[in-house]
């Protein structure tokens, strides 16, 4: 009898394992799940989100609820890393998940996006004045929050995770600047960054999901289709013509680290007219594309975060 009971036990301790497993594994996130947080972050009340405003106070401390929910520790004393703008004040939101193997856990992968936009415009549209930044950038904040969900709910990132919301990227990628610097004064060991930006519209013509910026410079974007089974990640031209790999959060580690740090987006400018623009609006993202496209981008990261050789490298190594 005892015997009897000591195997039901063990059957039912491994039901539930593979249960628990099962149910890790295909964590997914819904349209409506991004639709909220890209509402929230491009709404009025939030008026466009300028850096030093109440709109950036506001983000901030959503975000920051964001991460102590899903149990996203914050990397300095606070979730903020605090800096000045002139006479601004500035600040950048950091989370981290510490990695799970004893020797990659040295290894820090950020995940980025800038939360900032550009506030009330000067001229009004129609009557209505704010830059409402629902593409720019409320859509990668939205994929770097359902990154850190995704990842703290699986707990099994052996590279450790750093999630960073920059401020002050409209008015200079200050807020990159700034914490790359700190970080490579402190001699994070960088393994390699991904930044997200304007994923809110899907390209109508393309092979791919998402291209990214400065395609060439590393193997990245093969890695990221390895791992997601697909070609989700390819080379836009446009993005090329214009450097936009130098005009976004990517730039500043790549500069200070001299590692492989990009930008994914799902827009060049050929597909979205309201760049800076009050009709910038919540209501026009397509949030299926969205969904769609982070899902498939969470096992690209995985892959690549838990990579146990370095895979990631500039093409000139």
């Amino acid at each position: 009898m005892k015997r009897i009971t000591i195997i039901a036990l063990l059957l039912l301790t491994f039901i539930v394992g593979c249960k628990k497993k099962e149910e890790t594994q295909s964590i997914t996130v819904t349209s409506d799940y991004i639709k909220d947080i890209v509402y929230f972050l491009a709404s009025d009340e939030l008026e466009g989100r300028n850096t030093g405003s109440v709109g950036i106070e506001k983000a901030a401390t959503y975000i920051e609820t964001k991460f102590k929910d899903y149990g996203v520790k914050p990397y300095f004393d606070t979730y903020r890393d605090n800096f000045k703008i002139d006479s601004l004040d500035a600040f950048n939101v950091v989370g981290f998940i510490e990695g799970s193997d004893p020797k990659l856990k040295d290894e820090v992968v950020i995940i980025g996006a800038h939360y900032d936009h550009i506030g009330r415009r000067a001229k009004p549209v129609e009557g209505d004045s704010i830059g409402n930044g629902a593409n720019d950038n409320a859509s990668g904040t939205s994929t770097v929050i359902a990154m850190a969900k995704y990842f703290a709910a699986k707990k099994n990132n052996k590279r450790s995770i750093m999630f960073a919301l920059f401020s002050g990227e409209e008015m200079g990628l200050r807020g990159a600047k700034q914490l790359a610097e700190r970080l490579k004064n402190e001699n994070l060991k960088l393994y390699t960054m991904v930044n997200f930006e304007m994923l809110g519209v899907p390209f109508p013509d393309r092979d791919y999901q998402v291209f990214a910026t400065g395609y060439d410079l590393s193997n990245m974007a093969e890695v990221l289709n390895k791992y997601a089974g697909n070609k989700l990640v390819g080379k836009s031209d446009e993005a090329a013509k214009f450097n936009l790999f130098k005009r976004s959060d990517n730039y500043a580690f790549y500069e200070h680290f001299k590692i492989a740090a990009q930008t994914i987006s799902s827009c060049d400018l050929t597909n979205f007219d309201f760049y800076h623009h009050v009709d910038d609006e919540a209501d026009i993202m397509d949030y299926n594309h969205m969904a769609s496209t982070i899902n498939n981008l969470f096992p690209a990261m995985e892959g690549m975060i838990n990579a146990p050789t370095q895979e990631i490298k500039m093409n000139d190594e």
